[in-house]
């Protein structure tokens, strides 16, 4: 990554070069991406190829100012701090579902950085609603954020009220809680971007994928809520929780106040409203 395309990244966030890898630049930076770059998955629905590879992540973020879903926004992102002088770490999760047991393998890619002055921290840009600054990595207890409050215990414990450890669970895996409840079971393991090609694939593809059955793409705002547009449905949440909705109808004109929408409030250009794909999903 040279300094005229780390240069790019950094004035896509609106951010100055941090001079030392410092946690404080490091949290700057973290809640910067979350404001700047949404978490979409429109690729998979206008038919554009996921290609896991540095440069052409950073084509899409940066150059296309586009977002992505967490393979890309993490990926890039790590690309981007280890530029910057911080040791990163990729490592897989597997996202709890509706049935309280984690996902499949490489089901999601978080980061493991450390600074010069404030030890490891878990950083992750690329799942929606989910803490705004990194976490210690190291810390056990409750992490207090305006997201909600996290917690990394060792997997399996029965902390926070968790149930019991599965037959599965790794000696060194974590598990991430948030607000009591687990979010993703994580991998202590570094793993290179090109292991999480199956998993990009499978949620790309896959009729079993959330991401294949839904449009969504969402941000944070600069008062810490969120505004998401999920397909025809634009909703923005306050800070307090507080949520108001509405539809963009399917009237004369309503495709141009959808492109608007991603232009003018996610800052994304498209030609053309993305629609959900068939996926087989009833074959």
């Amino acid at each position: 990554m040279d300094a005229t395309r780390i240069d790019d990244y950094l004035h896509r966030l609106g951010a100055g070069q941090p001079a030392w890898p410092t946690v404080d630049a490091l949290r700057e930076l973290h809640l910067r991406h979350l404001r700047t770059v949404p978490f979409e998955n429109l690729s998979v629905h206008l038919g554009e190829e996921i290609v896991l590879d540095g440069k052409r992540l950073l084509d899409k973020v940066v150059e296309a100012r586009r977002g992505g879903f967490c393979y890309e926004l993490n990926g890039a992102f790590g690309t981007l701090l280890a530029a910057l002088g911080y040791d990163v770490t990729l490592l897989a999760a597997r996202v709890y579902g509706d049935g309280d047991r984690p996902g499949i393998p490489y089901d999601h890619l978080a980061l493991r950085v450390r600074t010069v002055d404030g030890g490891d921290w878990l950083a992750d840009v690329g799942f929606g609603a989910h803490f705004h600054l990194p976490l210690a990595f190291g810390e056990r207890g409750e992490q207090k954020d305006p997201g909600g409050t996290f917690r990394i215990v060792e997997a399996g414990a029965d902390a926070a009220g968790v149930r019991g450890g599965h037959s599965t669970v790794d000696a060194a895996d974590l598990d991430v809680l948030r607000d009591g409840r687990p979010v993703y079971r994580l991998e202590v393991r570094p793993r290179a971007l090109g292991d999480f090609t199956a998993g990009a694939w499978w949620h790309s593809t896959s009729p079993a994928s959330h991401f294949t059955r839904s449009l969504v793409c969402s941000r944070i705002t600069d008062d810490g809520g969120r505004i998401t547009l999920s397909g025809r449905r634009f909703t923005v949440t306050a800070p307090d929780g507080t949520r108001q909705e509405r539809e963009v109808g399917t009237g004369a004109g309503t495709d141009e106040e959808l492109l608007a929408l991603y232009r003018d409030r996610f800052g994304i250009t498209l030609d053309t409203v993305p629609t959900v794909r068939d996926t087989g999903r009833g074959a």
